[in-house]
């Protein structure tokens, strides 16, 4: 049998065929010293997040962006987008819990934060104090508000939830005349918008979407019918955003298509938008596999013949799941190695997955890219989703903690951030 000294070949000169393995160090930012951070991190283009925030104000017109940077900015770092969206010019964030839009007043976010989800009574006085703006989905909430903001002698801010569909949060749309009536009578909260959120605006067809459309218009035009100021209406995500214009009222929420992920092409080719995202590991042990040889946990791959085999240190506990190996994945995923594609093979473990690279090359230190592109090669979020049998959002928002984010900025050098934005 040949060993891996056997098969491992000697360095490249030049006349090999290709300028040799990508080596990692080539990749990391030059402040950062690669021997304190761990060979498997996550590139953020900053830059082409402000490139994208750009592309959908422009698509949009005179409606107002309100990025969605709950989840960790989908993956990306809640404290870094954030500054980077406020730089950028947006006027309010939106998130899913108090949590996180306390986590953007610590890293120095100042403008408008809304907190899409619900609240329970106790983090009422967490939104106060933070300047926060209250989602209201029902009168008892509006009623618990306005006590807590009178009481503490402030005026709350708040936006009315209605459901036209969803059934998720938010008053019945055939109700929605209450909850305003009952936002009327408020003494100490100022009601700035109006919302709902679409069930199916990514679904082929749009009839569903289309129904909520004229619902939430239907709730909305209590505000007409009483000779009221409108206060500012909207509905739209990423796919609405894309595929349906007369959704977009006064403000648009876009999340996904802010990071340059399109879960649908209908979405990319209305909003071109860049991955903000590249996820990236390193070859840190090489071996010769000998035909009949199974690999990884339950032996789910057998060598069909005498192959090379790198291992890399990132594993589902890094949000690598462990679907994309050859135990679960029809096809398994592939990672990029030297611009070319190779098979994951085995389970994915949980600090390690397996690659099997045939009669190629690979050296320890060598860039492996598990999102992104080498050459004419590229993989992204949505290919992912595919071979793990998961949504694009659950790859980004998977990404754990553990693998450090390395922001790139067009005007300053890259440095490395915590999700709440230390560095």
């Amino acid at each position: 049998m040949t060993d891996a000294s056997e098969m491992q070949p000697g360095p490249l000169d030049a006349s090999a065929m290709h300028p040799g393995p990508i080596n990692a160090s080539a990749m990391r930012p030059g402040s950062i010293d690669a021997s304190e951070m761990r060979p498997t991190w996550c590139d953020i283009d900053l830059a082409a997040l402000g490139r994208n925030l750009a592309t959908v104000q422009a698509f949009v017109g005179d409606a107002e962006v309100a990025p969605v940077v709950k989840a960790n900015a989908y993956g990306h770092g809640i404290g870094p987008v954030g500054r980077a969206l406020q730089a950028a010019g947006a006027a309010t964030l939106a998130v899913a819990y108090v949590e996180e839009a306390i986590a953007l007043r610590t890293a120095g976010i100042t403008i408008d934060i809304h907190v899409l989800g619900g609240a329970v009574v106790r983090q009422i006085p967490l939104f106060l104090r933070h300047d926060l703006i209250f989602t209201a989905p029902s009168i008892d909430k509006l009623h618990q508000i306005d006590e807590a903001a009178q009481a503490a002698g402030t005026t709350a801010r708040a936006h009315l939830k209605i459901d036209t569909g969803m059934e998720r949060i938010g008053i019945h749309h055939y109700n929605a005349d209450r909850l305003i009536e009952a936002s009327l009578a408020c003494r100490s909260v100022q009601i700035e918008g109006v919302f709902s959120h679409f069930a199916n605006a990514d679904a082929d067809d749009l009839t569903d979407a289309k129904l909520q459309l004229e619902r939430f218009c239907e709730a909305t035009s209590f505000y007409e019918r009483r000779s009221l100021p409108t206060p500012t209406r909207h509905m739209a995500g990423s796919a609405a955003t894309a595929r349906l214009p007369e959704a977009h009222f006064d403000r648009v929420r876009p999340g996904i298509v802010l990071y340059g992920v399109h879960p649908i092409p209908q979405i990319g080719a209305a909003l071109p938008t860049e991955p903000v995202m590249s996820w990236h590991s390193e070859v840190i042990y090489f071996k010769v596999v000998p035909e009949g040889a199974s690999v990884g946990y339950g032996s789910t791959w057998t060598a069909p013949r005498q192959t090379r085999v790198v291992t890399l240190p990132v594993g589902y506990a890094d949000g690598y799941a462990r679907s994309l190996g050859t135990g679960a994945a029809t096809p398994p995923a592939s990672v990029l190695i030297d611009g070319a594609r190779h098979q994951v093979v085995g389970n994915v473990c949980m600090d390690q997955t397996m690659i099997d690279i045939g009669g190629a090359s690979a050296y320890n230190g060598d860039l492996v890219t598990l999102i992104g592109g080498q050459g004419d090669e590229r993989i992204t979020a949505v290919d992912l989703a595919r071979w793990s049998g998961r949504s694009p959002y659950e790859v980004l928002t998977s990404v754990s903690a553990r693998v450090p984010r390395v922001y790139r900025r067009a005007s300053d050098t890259p440095s490395v951030e915590t999700a709440a934005g230390g560095r």
